[in-house]
């Protein structure tokens, strides 16, 4: 049976140890693009690409995601009664209606695929999306999920994400073969998990969205440690690739790598630029900033 991909797994259980020490009591999920964290614009690409059920993969340190999801009855109150209208339906539209999240605590750091194992309980035996809150793609008039979901239903095959990345920076990603250059879409022959330049298969990288049919879990159970001592998702790409087609997905928009320091400063500036409460002073200011960087060089 061909089922539509309805659920979303978010693995949110990383210590966030590049930005501490703003994580060392916070999630770096929750850290601030403009005014919104990390992780709601990860829903929030979910639901736009028709999914209703998200899966949080937490740890003991994340309460803040689930609160942030969770109804604040004393905040819409007071909200409510300063006629607080504009920001009360801010508040409340978090989790649109028809929405659910569940939660399931990842108890060891044991990678990103034990990660999307433990919630397979929940997921059961239908295709579900993978979302990587660090990876902020901006899509214009489409979202990457939207795109990839959409192709799903055209071609219902394993997805996954990438884009090209300079040679040298291969061995942070996780690298598929696809034998020639892609498309919007190609068939995957190999993938390999943080090789280095030399031997890498190409310089198309995975990146933080993924589709994935529910045999990915049997292989997830089968897998070895990998990279690290942990269990890695790309190792069970590699084994399903035995089994049925896993193709890759290049989509169209641009990707913020927010999971380092530079690109979470490139977001905010971009969605900064954005937003429309700010974006007029904020473009002034940086023109400002420049001009007198120009001043200072002359001088």
């Amino acid at each position: 049976m061909k089922y539509p991909i309805k659920k979303a797994v978010f693995p949110v259980a990383g210590m966030g140890t590049r930005f501490l020490p703003a994580t060392k009591a916070n999630p770096k999920e929750m850290l601030p693009i403009v005014d919104k964290p990390l992780i709601q614009y990860a829903v929030e690409e979910a639901v736009a690409a028709g999914i209703t059920e998200m899966i949080f993969v937490t740890s003991y340190s994340k309460r803040a995601i689930e609160d942030h999801f969770d109804s604040n009855f004393e905040l819409e109150t007071k909200l409510l009664q300063r006629a607080k209208d504009d920001v009360l339906q801010i508040v409340k539209n978090i989790l649109p209606s028809g929405v659910k999240c569940s939660y399931v605590r990842q108890h060891e750091a044991l990678g990103l695929g034990h990660a999307v194992l433990c919630a397979r309980h929940i997921v059961g035996d239908e295709p579900f999306a993978v979302v990587l809150a660090d990876d902020l793609i901006d899509g214009n008039s489409s979202s990457c999920l939207e795109q990839m979901v959409e192709s799903y239903k055209k071609n219902p095959t394993s997805l996954i994400a990438v884009q090209q990345v300079a040679l040298a920076e291969v061995y942070k990603y996780g690298v598929v073969d696809v034998q020639g250059k892609i498309d919007k879409l190609a068939r995957i022959y190999n993938i390999v998990e943080k090789p280095q330049p030399e031997q890498a298969p190409s310089n198309y990288a995975a990146i933080g969205r993924y589709i994935l049919t529910p045999e990915i879990f049997d292989c997830l159970e089968k897998i070895n440690p990998g990279s690290g001592g942990e269990i890695q998702l790309t190792d069970a790409i590699a084994m399903l690739l035995n089994y049925e087609a896993v193709h890759a997905f290049q989509f169209k928009g641009t990707r913020y790598d927010c999971g380092s320091k530079l690109g979470y400063m490139q977001a905010n500036i971009v969605y900064g630029l954005k937003h429309p409460e700010i974006k007029d002073d904020f473009r002034q200011f940086l023109r400002a900033m420049q001009l007198a960087e120009l001043v200072e060089t002359d001088e």
